[in-house]
């Protein structure tokens, strides 16, 4: 019987830091083999810290509580948004927005499964593509990655200041829109709160934190979830947190001690942690609720 190769916590900072920093596949792949010790552990342990497509969604695609579909809208100098757009079936009146936003391999399925969640729980939920200027998210991850790394930023945060506008005005809304996003994704979250003054609600995973400089022109209240061993992302909470509460914001800040970045992603079986992402998803689903209801 096959023992299950052990993933020690260098390996998942090494993923990390090629996910994140060096998108060099073949780099991470050496330094994989001489941290497990040998080329066959390395290639058994890669897709345990890789996100997995093949993982079951937590909610299936034809859900009869939810209902879900391909949609587009105006993106910021012209440019045409899509995204995956997910409304509960049973829809009474107008409904909360929030606008999903995924990790930094584009719109998949794992960021379409939480748009799903988040509609489930009585929102209107939009999953933008911001890859869709560049052509769209492609299949090969790696290849969305280094699309992702080549968007213009000033152009990608106006496109999401964009999509809270279409929120706003969406007819089916209550004229209050929040957002929550993943890793890049938690990055442009904290990004969208500084140049969208309609934002009312913002929630951050484990997402890159904005200058100081860029807090006072924040005017969403804040959910900021961070991974207690996720050094490279929590070396800026200090700043951002003392900046936050020197403009008087209002912002909650939880840190999830033993998990890794990307707790919160399922598909990925190294680094997902149940605990921590339920606690997680428990505080965002309230705190949504409570900043967002009419």
């Amino acid at each position: 019987m096959n023992e299950r190769p052990k993933i020690t916590q260098e390996m998942i900072r090494l993923y990390d830091e090629y996910t994140h920093l060096t998108l060099d596949r073949r780099r991470f792949m050496d330094r994989l083999t001489k941290l497990a010790g040998s080329s066959a552990a390395a290639f058994a342990i890669a897709p345990m810290l890789e996100a997995s497509k093949a993982k079951a969604a937590m909610l299936a695609e034809d859900d009869p509580r939810i209902k879900a579909g391909m949609v587009t809208w105006p993106g910021a100098e012209g440019t045409t948004l899509s995204g995956y757009l997910v409304t509960p079936a049973d829809a009474q009146g107008p409904l909360p927005t929030v606008m999903v936003i995924h990790e930094n391999r584009g719109l998949n399925p794992h960021i379409q499964d939480v748009a799903r969640r988040v509609a489930v729980e009585g929102f209107l939920a939009l999953a933008p593509d911001f890859l869709a200027p560049a052509g769209g998210t492609p299949e090969d991850e790696d290849k969305a990655r280094q699309m992702i790394s080549e968007l213009d930023q000033a152009q990608t945060v106006a496109n999401a200041v964009a999509t809270v506008a279409y929120l706003d005005r969406e007819e089916r809304g209550n004229g209050k829109v929040g957002t929550v996003g993943f890793c890049w994704g938690g990055g442009l979250v904290n990004q969208t709160a500084v140049h969208a003054p309609d934002l009312d609600a913002a929630v951050a995973y484990y997402g890159r934190t904005p200058e100081p400089s860029q807090v006072p022109d924040i005017e969403a209240s804040l959910l900021l979830h961070f991974a207690g061993l996720d050094d490279r992302i929590n070396a800026g909470i200090p700043e951002y947190e003392a900046a936050l509460k020197a403009a008087g914001k209002d912002y909650r800040v939880f840190v999830y001690e033993g998990a890794n970045h990307a707790f919160n992603n399922d598909t990925s079986a190294a680094r997902y942690d149940k605990a921590a992402a339920d606690l997680a998803w428990s505080r965002t689903i309230a705190f949504l609720k409570e900043k967002l209801a009419a």
